[in-house]
């Protein structure tokens, strides 16, 4: 049963709101859906052999240009000691490499190497392209319409 929003509700003993159908019906699609989008992404990044949290390094990297290990660690919310070991990985499959700063010798900034950026494309246009085929069955216009809404209600979250 679908519970609905009440304003001035007397029902004291209920800890709990309640809530319209379109909030309940709208996040449990949205969680299904990115569950769905989480797992088919991982299932391509096996073919790419890379890992959901060398993927996301690669995306910081590729948005952000070159970081230290401490600042990629924050981006990534990870310890340093995890994000040492995932760079140390990455370094050793030819994705990234460590330099030094040419300003401060006594800093290393991580960086993405060209076979990084092609796997990382490889796996973005990979992802897109199971997107795309999903979304031929929804008319472009609404299409366009959840794209609104999204990025109405990311604003939204963005703010809190």
């Amino acid at each position: 049963m679908l519970l609905e929003i009440t304003a001035g509700s007397d029902d004291k003993d209920d800890d709990h709101p309640h809530y319209d159908e379109t909030v309940i019906e709208l996040e449990d699609i949205l969680r299904y859906i990115s569950a769905v989008l989480r797992r088919q992404g991982r299932k391509i990044m096996e073919d790419y052999d890379i890992t959901p949290p060398q993927h996301n390094a690669l995306l910081q990297l590729h948005r952000y240009g070159n970081m230290t290990i401490g600042e990629l660690s924050e981006m990534l919310y990870l310890a340093f000691s995890t994000a040492t070991d995932l760079i140390n990985r990455m370094e050793r499959n030819g994705l990234v490499v460590r330099e030094r700063d040419l300003s401060d010798r006594r800093v290393v900034r991580v960086c993405i190497l060209d076979k990084g950026e092609r796997v990382l494309d490889e796996v973005i246009e990979a992802r897109r392209k199971y997107f795309a085929r999903i979304l031929q069955a929804v008319p472009k216009e609404e299409q366009n319409q959840l794209v609104r809404s999204l990025r109405k209600i990311d604003e939204l979250i963005s703010i809190e």
